[in-house]
């Protein structure tokens, strides 16, 4: 690499990496959102009702995302209530983008119930814990999604089954769409994607491969600023004759389209 190629990427760090001291800032308040966070669910939540649970579930988050530095772009059209949003999968942060602009309970492996701490928050946040493999078990799922749709609440899943780095999206398990046209529920497809200030492709989010929850948050904490776009089509309708491949094939397409 040349003396001038040098001198810009150079630049190009300095113009996009955190200070030490804002990030040392930075995992301060993390620490002390997340102890916040599991008070509010403690002492808050047995005493508050189901909207107001929502409405502190997406506070925290909002302001969970200006401590890491992240901020949110909505486009397209609003997310609609009663929908099963179905999104591609890049990061933990996920959940909390989505919370961020529409508070939603999610589909989840049945083995984060049992993490420390934070199969606890889960589990008061409205998770659904899917034991895999099991045809009782997803039935009870499906019929507790399928109560959510119908009292006009968002269930949020990421149909790929695991995480990317953010540049391309993997098949959709049609199963899990099952729930939403069982009960005649509009599916709604979200496209996420994380980027730079400049709007050039980030992969500092990503969670994916081998890499460890601390350094996927400290490659977070290290980027000045990221963006979490947000890209809502219109939703989907579905009926008694809907084919679920179909459907997943359909929602995949679009996201696609919009990264």
């Amino acid at each position: 690499m040349n003396t001038a190629a040098v001198a810009a990427s150079t630049a190009s760090a300095s113009r996009t990496a955190s200070p030490a001291l804002l990030r040392g800032w930075r995992y301060v308040r993390l620490a002390s959102h997340v102890v916040e966070g599991a008070l509010t669910v403690a002492l808050v939540y047995p005493f508050s009702a189901e909207p107001a649970h929502r409405r502190l579930r997406q506070r925290w988050s909002q302001r969970l995302l200006r401590i890491l530095g992240i901020r949110l772009q909505a486009e397209g059209v609003a997310i609609e209530p009663g929908c099963m949003l179905v999104a591609n999968h890049i990061s933990w942060v996920d959940i909390f983008v989505i919370n961020a602009l529409a508070p939603s309970s999610f589909v989840s492996k049945a083995e984060v119930r049992n993490w420390p701490i934070i199969g606890w928050l889960a589990a008061r946040n409205g998770t659904i814990f899917l034991r895999r493999g099991s045809r009782g078990h997803a039935k009870i799922i499906n019929d507790e999604t399928a109560a959510l749709l119908d009292a006009g609440r968002n269930v949020a899943i990421f149909p790929e089954g695991t995480t990317t780095d953010g540049s391309h999206v993997l098949n959709f398990h049609a199963a899990l769409l099952q729930p939403a046209i069982a009960a005649g529920h509009a599916v709604q497809p979200v496209a996420l994607s994380y980027h730079a200030p400049d709007g050039s492709f980030s992969r500092a989010a990503a969670y994916d491969g081998d890499l460890s929850l601390g350094q996927c948050i400290a490659s977070i904490i290290a980027e000045r600023e990221s963006i979490a776009r947000v890209q809502a089509a219109t939703p989907l309708a579905t009926g008694p004759h809907t084919d679920r491949r179909s459907l997943a094939r359909e929602a995949r397409e679009i996201i696609l389209a919009r990264l």
